[in-house]
């Protein structure tokens, strides 16, 4: 489905089915935007403001917006078929909220698998068009091509939700004015949490409105959109569309894991699933499956995109860690740097990774590291947590406890004083022991 989050607050694994609430993660890339020249990232290739697609969408093919600077006119608006279709299962508490924010559509399709409250009489009694069926065994794939399936044929934009999401008003004339000719899918904006005083939490961009002909969903769970016609699928942005995620922290998500090995049984070649399984393998403290599934993402010839590589060694690095392996722990945070040093993540895990150690001067240096990137980017495995309180937290803390184990002062003449006694007469060395004398 939607993914699940990068849980690296380990303290919060007690109790429960042994598993973390996922409430720390975001899902796109960040692409450059430029006007006039074709640019080639990830297998992806963008022309004049529109990008085409390879035949998988998953969530390395999603932009974040384009620079004002560069952006399109907008085009007139057009009235356009517009359905939106959704799965769900005792969602009776969100069925009205939901509708409400989606009745701007020309109508409103369910796939209903088999709930035992009121959802479909609330449903249909609001205006929506629902069926019901059973998928078994059940993947969500083969759920979301049978709501498909429920849109009429001649629907120009067909528009992926679930209950637990809420549009903000305008987003179908926002999404009508950024469909223009050749475009057979939007991506638009997406709050996938709150923070407790109110504030976005993570937020990407979401690619699930698309053609009505020519997509269709694979993999038994994270599914995703693939194009099935040979020709290019360009995409763009709807800029103004806004889709907020309110979600049910009660319902279960225990159903991921045998889907997961399902999905890499069916297809051991997806790098993107196997880092997948790996990192479900860690939410349930699996840590030998665990680093041996990510070993093996890492291996596959399709693993090339760095930021996922960089979250798979991230996460060996936990596992190692888990395993009482220190010195490998040490060697893949290392490695996780030096694969994406442009990200936080794998800095802030370095630290906190030192500061267990008790390693004060360690922890403070690779927590400022983190604090020094200042561009925040769009990748789906980002934590929340990187650019909240923890790397100040770890800095502090590093400091504190290295003020009062060493004189900085004091440990500068020690080490320049031991320099001199393997040069005694480099020029250099004495006048830099005078200066700090």
């Amino acid at each position: 489905g939607r993914g699940r989050a990068d849980r690296t607050d380990w303290a919060r694994w007690c109790g429960g089915r042994g598993r973390t609430d996922r409430t720390d993660w975001t899902h796109w890339p960040y692409w450059p935007h430029r006007r006039d020249s074709v640019i080639r990232q990830d297998s992806h290739i963008r022309r004049g403001g529109i990008l085409l697609l390879p035949r998988l969408l998953g969530p390395r093919a999603a932009p974040a917006p384009p620079d004002q600077s560069v952006r399109k006119k907008e085009t007139a608006l057009q009235h356009l078929k517009v359905y939106v279709y959704a799965i769900c299962k005792n969602e009776e508490a969100f069925a009205a909220r939901w509708y409400e924010s989606m009745k701007e559509a020309d109508g409103v399709c369910v796939l209903d698998t088999g709930s035992s409250d009121q959802t479909v009489s609330v449903l249909r009694g609001l205006g929506a068009s629902v069926e019901s069926a059973v998928i078994d065994p059940w993947r969500f794939d083969d759920a979301r091509n049978r709501s498909l399936a429920l849109v009429p044929e001649d629907a120009d934009i067909c528009v992926c939700t679930d209950l637990d999401e809420v549009f903000r008003a305008g987003w179908r004339e926002h999404m009508e004015r950024a469909w223009t000719d050749g475009v057979s899918l939007l991506h638009y904006r997406y709050t996938w949490n709150f923070l407790e005083n109110g504030q976005e939490g993570v937020v990407f961009w979401i690619g699930k409105a698309h053609a009505r002909h020519g997509y269709r969903w694979v993999n038994p769970v994270h599914e995703v959109l693939e194009h099935t016609k040979d020709t290019p699928s360009p995409y763009r942005v709807a800029e103004g569309v806004q889709l907020d995620h309110l979600p049910d922290h009660s319902k279960s998500r225990s159903s991921y894991l045998p889907l997961l090995e399902l999905a890499v049984e069916e297809n051991p070649d997806n790098d993107r699933n196997m880092h997948y399984l790996g990192r479900e393998y860690m939410f349930y403290g699996m840590w030998e499956k665990c680093r041996e599934t990510l070993l093996r993402h890492l291996s596959l010839p399709s693993a090339v995109w760095k930021p996922e590589r960089c979250a798979s060694m991230r996460y060996i690095a936990i596992a190692c860690e888990q395993l009482q392996q220190d010195a490998e722990a040490e060697r893949w945070h290392f490695l996780s740097i030096a694969e994406a040093p442009e990200l936080r993540e794998p800095w802030l895990e370095t630290a906190r990774f030192f500061l267990k150690k008790k390693d004060w001067l360690g922890a403070a240096w690779f927590a400022e590291r983190t604090l020094a990137i200042t561009e925040r980017t769009y990748y789906y495995m980002n934590s929340q947590k990187a650019w909240l309180e923890e790397p100040y937290d770890v800095a502090s803390l590093g400091y504190y406890y290295l003020s009062k184990e060493t004189d900085p002062k004091a440990r500068a003449l020690e080490l320049v004083k031991k320099a001199l006694e393997f040069a005694p007469g480099d020029s250099r060395l004495l006048a830099n022991l005078r200066f700090m004398e």
